[in-house]
């Protein structure tokens, strides 16, 4: 018999103090794969509602070694000081084996997984589309349910992920390195087209700070050229250095600057409200991708009619013809 729920009332009235156990425990329960598991946070979730929605949710994605983690780090730390509240979702790629996340945030964000006004949350990706977990629109509301008015949502920065993690925040945040040249010509157009800022890492000193600026005077040139003379926000181009913290201040000035005039003319509610029509269809898919992969009966005919198609005896048309049948399409 599965164990018996947790007291939800508890878990909500605790998240609401901003208890950071309980919001462990809830997002917990987010992740499972258990039906009354799942239920339990939806209910969690709609009862919370009225409490989010508040923080500045940035999506912070870059090739890897590109300081990703080092950067947030050191930006995280300077915006606790500052007197904010900063959540840290970390998308990692999963183990096949375990599902389980295999590079460990926590330690390689060493300040903030010591400081009591940072939640750090590792989410395996567990497969899903561009490695961004399929529980973290969950998550991000129950952070911000519990008073955390930053969302951090770092990307591993490949496949489908840029897009995705734009899908889910209100500023997306490119970090690029040093030295484009012969780089910036195998960016792809799309993430420039999604960046609503690039900064270029690793401006440390000397030769380094000079090639981050050259590289920062061609992403400029790019983006010019991409962004819409109407658009209300032009992408800015700045040079950090995550190690070292230079260029940091700067750097969240501008995002502040941009959640002030997109807020004003209603630009990030309407972005948001585009974002909850898309969740509601990922949801959507999830459930059907459920139907398909809950039941013992449904697991047996997917495996037959792959078998079918696989020997030539059924059309790729036919096989999921059958599939959708049985399970009411």
């Amino acid at each position: 018999m599965a164990p018996s729920l947790p007291d939800m009332n508890a878990i909500r009235e605790r998240l609401l103090a901003g208890d950071r156990a309980s919001l462990a425990r809830a997002i917990t329960l987010a992740e499972s794969r258990r039906a009354d598991h799942r239920a339990a946070v939806r209910d969690l979730i709609d009862a919370v509602l009225p409490e989010t929605g508040k923080a500045i949710r940035v999506g912070i994605t870059g090739v890897p070694g590109v300081g990703k983690s080092t950067t947030i780090d050191t930006l995280g730390s300077q915006l606790t000081k500052a007197g904010h509240k900063v959540a840290v979702l970390a998308v990692d790629p999963s183990s096949t084996r375990t599902g389980g996340s295999i590079l460990g945030d926590k330690t390689r964000m060493a300040q903030l997984a010591q400081d009591r006004n940072a939640f750090i949350r590792p989410s395996p990706s567990s497969g899903t589309l561009g490695g961004v977990a399929a529980k973290t629109r969950e998550t991000m509301l129950l952070c911000e349910a519990a008073g955390f008015d930053v969302i951090l949502v770092e990307t591993v920065g490949v496949g489908q992920s840029e897009t995705a993690v734009a899908d889910l925040t209100d500023f997306f945040l490119v970090l690029m390195l040093p030295g484009a040249g012969d780089e910036l010509q195998g960016i792809k157009k799309g993430i420039l087209e999604l960046a609503d800022m690039i900064a270029v890492n690793k401006a440390d000193d000397g030769d380094g700070e000079r090639r981050a600026r050259a590289a920062a005077s061609d992403y400029r040139a790019a983006l010019h050229i991409l962004t819409p003379a109407s658009a209300t926000w032009a992408p800015p181009v700045v040079t950090i250095s995550g190690l070292h913290g230079k260029g940091l201040d700067g750097l969240w000035a501008k995002i502040e600057d941009h959640r002030r005039k997109l807020t004003a003319t209603g630009e990030i509610a309407e972005r948001r409200r585009r974002q909850d029509v898309k969740w509601m269809w990922a949801l959507v898919h999830e459930r059907l991708h459920q139907k398909l992969t809950g039941s013992a009966e449904v697991r047996k005919a997917t495996t037959e009619a792959e078998k079918s198609v696989a020997s030539g005896e059924h059309s790729p048309a036919a096989g999921a013809q059958a599939i959708s049948e049985l399970i009411g399409l």
